[in-house]
């Protein structure tokens, strides 16, 4: 799972860098955001999720 994570995030970077260097290709750099954003959203849910099987019991 880290190294999906880690590979989308160097894809979001990669489109981003492209679509801001070469001009008319900006739509890339909205894609690389896009990517990027959905990249944490999935992180985000993994850890909620691995957070609520560690129940601690007193």
């Amino acid at each position: 799972m880290l190294a999906l994570f880690l590979f989308l995030i160097l894809v979001a970077i990669v489109l981003g860098l492209v679509g801001v260097v070469l001009k008319g290709l900006f739509y890339l750099l909205i894609i690389g955001v896009v990517v990027f954003v959905a990249d944490l959203v999935l992180l985000g849910a993994r850890w909620s999720r691995r957070s609520h099987r560690h129940v601690v019991r007193g």
